[in-house]
């Protein structure tokens, strides 16, 4: 989700109105993901990266998150999606994770596309954690395998990555899904995000149904 704020400064406004229009975005790609039959959906909102940026424009991003949060609930319920938060409780605001627990408490038995909203993630203090885990739950060294690592990350049961969408002429990863994209496709666009819609979505999925994956192999 890139390019917010070169998005607002392109027309003179203040980067919290290029994040207004990354919700709006990604209103229309959750839509249009779950008409697509996309079983799951993960937008990178919120890095454990991003703390580093100016005190006031984290706590407007948290304050238009819990809005946008309580938003987003007559969509899923429409559409039948399930929320899933992704990323580590610790360290946000209490009303953004009461409103994080909330949604997927909400959402918990909708049989639809499975939307992941990674906020406070970081794909290195996730292997942490689950390497952390491994020992704490008492593992021998040759029983830490790739599967049992798995297990302990914070998509556990949620399929590898296929395709990664990089927005704004990005091309770097972000610290984001490393162990899950370790296969995937991707696609990168000069669009920025709050110009990312339906219609680029289709156009991005239709270019990876032209790819063959060989996986490592011939």
């Amino acid at each position: 989700m890139d390019g917010n704020g070169r998005w607002a400064a392109q027309r003179g406004w203040p980067r919290i109105k290029g994040h207004k229009a990354g919700v709006q975005a990604a209103q229309d790609i959750l839509e249009a993901a779950s008409d697509l039959g996309i079983e799951h959906l993960t937008l990178y909102a919120f890095s454990t990266e991003n703390w580093k940026r100016p005190g006031l424009e984290v706590t407007m991003i948290m304050a238009l998150l819990r809005m946008y949060l309580r938003m987003f609930l007559p969509k899923l319920r429409s559409k039948g999606i399930r929320f899933h938060h992704l990323g580590a409780a610790e360290g946000l605001p209490p009303g953004v994770r009461q409103d994080l627990a909330g949604l997927e408490a909400q959402t918990a038995g909708h049989p639809g596309m499975v939307f992941h909203l990674a906020v406070n993630y970081g794909s290195r203090l996730e292997l942490v954690q689950a390497a952390r885990r491994c020992v704490e739950d008492g593992l021998a060294p040759l029983e830490v395998t790739e599967e049992a690592l798995a297990r302990r990350l914070w998509t556990a049961g949620v399929p590898d990555v296929d395709l990664m969408i990089r927005t704004s002429g990005e091309l770097r990863i972000s610290n984001f899904l490393l162990w899950q994209a370790a296969y995937a496709e991707f696609y990168l666009t000069e669009c920025l995000w709050p110009d990312f819609r339906g219609p680029q979505l289709r156009e991005a999925v239709e270019a990876y149904a032209q790819r063959e994956r060989r996986f490592g192999g011939i």
